[in-house]
């Protein structure tokens, strides 16, 4: 559905290592930078673009699709090690659906990031 979304942050070199170490295990990687900010995509079909602002950025929710529940997992643990601030751990969520495995940290200006798997475990 989308091409791209931009979205503005308040600290751009930390928003970018945040990312780029965060949605790393989904294949997520830079796929053009400029003055105008960082472009990441895994498919070069859509594309996520961060871009520094002096604005307060709002909040948003921001959800990526993981191929399987371990890619849920290793984002997890690269998110919070990028200094991610959790927001649930990894697991099952069956109030969305049967199969809706997903974790979520808040990233450097508040965003909430989620990953989500919506496949069974086998």
């Amino acid at each position: 559905m989308f091409d791209h979304i931009l979205f503005g942050v308040s600290d751009y070199a930390a928003s970018k290592a945040f990312f780029l170490k965060a949605l790393e295990p989904l294949g997520i990687a830079v796929v053009l930078e400029g003055p105008l900010g960082i472009e990441l995509s895994a498919d070069n079909k859509s594309s996520l673009c961060i871009c520094q602002t002096e604005e307060k950025p709002a909040h948003l929710h921001l959800a990526f699709t993981a191929l399987n529940r371990q890619q849920v997992e290793a984002f997890y643990r690269a998110a919070i090690s990028a200094g991610g601030k959790d927001n649930g751990a990894p697991g099952l969520r069956p109030q969305y659906h049967a199969n809706y495995y997903a974790a979520f940290v808040i990233g450097p200006d508040g965003h909430n990031i989620e990953v989500v798997c919506h496949e069974s475990e086998d």
